[in-house]
C-alpha cells in the first residue's frame, strides 16, 4: 500500500527503529562496521521496519539478527529524527534484554555505556538527540 506524504512528493518516509537496550544504569551502543562513510560511528542497534510489520516487531527481529538476543520493547525515547534527507525517520525505543548476551554479529564493536560515558563515542548524527533524551533514563 502506498501512502502519500503530506508534502505530496510520494511515499511516507521509511521507518527505521533503534533499541536503547538498558541494563541497570547502562545502555548498549554499537559501532557500525559498514558502509565506509559511517564505519566506526556509534548507534543504537536496529533497522528498517518491513511492510506490514509493527515497529515493535521490527525491533525484536533486528535485535535478534544483529545481536543474537531477545528484547522486550518499551516506550519511545526522544524525538523521531528525520534521516536520509527526509526519506526515512529514526524512532528509538527503550528495551530490556529478555534472553541472551548481546554479540556484535553485524557491528564492529558493542559497549555498555553509563551516563558519564555517553560522550566518549562518536555517535551518528541521527542518534545524538536520542542520547540527550536517554540521559535521565540511565543517569
Amino acid at each position: 500500500m502506498r501512502t502519500e506524504r503530506a508534502d505530496g512528493d510520494g511515499l511516507e518516509p521509511r521507518v527505521i527503529v533503534g533499541a536503547a537496550i538498558i541494563e541497570g544504569r547502562r545502555v548498549l551502543a554499537a559501532a557500525r562496521a559498514r558502509p565506509p562513510e559511517t564505519a566506526g560511528k556509534w548507534e543504537f542497534p536496529g533497522g528498517k521496519v518491513e511492510p506490514g510489520e509493527s515497529e515493535g516487531a521490527a525491533l525484536v527481529r533486528e535485535c535478534s539478527e544483529e545481536l543474537g538476543v531477545l528484547v522486550e520493547v518499551g516506550d519511545r525515547v526522544g524525538p523521531a529524527v528525520p534521516v536520509g534527507q527526509g526519506r526515512a525517520v529514526l524512532k528509538v525505543y527503550a528495551a530490556q534484554l529478555v534472553h541472551g548476551e548481546p554479540r556484535a554479529l553485524e557491528h564492529a564493536e558493542l559497549r555498555w555505556l553509563t551516563v558519564d560515558e555517553l560522550a566518549d563515542v562518536p555517535w551518528l548524527p541521527a542518534d545524538v538527540p536520542i542520547v540527550a533524551a536517554l540521559r535521565p533514563l540511565i543517569g
